[in-house]
């Protein structure tokens, strides 16, 4: 069975894709860039101010489909840059203090409206 999860406290997709899905007892959230889901804009800061917001509209994703960032087990993480690897590193130990998941991080020549990270996260239901 897969259940499409829609919230509006993260942003809107820009594109023909799900906010998140559920699966199988695993929640998939699709990829999330440093959008303010208010505004739908960027938000405006370097790489520390990114990763925050990218993370909080992850964490607005897995509540909306009833787990959290506790039962996350893989990210996979864009960087416009690998410059930016410990500053991302920084920020992202916050949101995953204990029992952090299993994660690939990845230099990208382009994300999406230019900005300098993109995170998507699978957790368990």
């Amino acid at each position: 069975m897969i259940e499409v999860v829609t919230t509006d406290a993260a942003p809107n997709p820009i594109g023909p894709y799900s906010q998140a899905i559920k699966a199988n007892g695993f929640v998939f959230a699709t990829g999330q860039i440093p959008l303010d889901p208010t505004t739908q804009e960027l938000v405006k800061g370097g790489i520390d101010r990114q990763t925050k917001r990218a993370l909080q509209n992850v964490s607005s994703l897995l509540e909306a489909a009833g787990t959290s960032m506790r039962k996350v087990v893989r990210c996979v993480v864009y960087l416009k840059t690998m410059d930016d690897f410990a500053g991302m590193n920084e920020v992202y130990a916050t949101f995953f203090r204990e029992k952090p998941p299993v994660r690939t991080t990845i230099e990208a020549s382009r994300l999406p409206m230019d900005c300098l990270i993109e995170i998507e996260a699978t957790a368990l239901e």
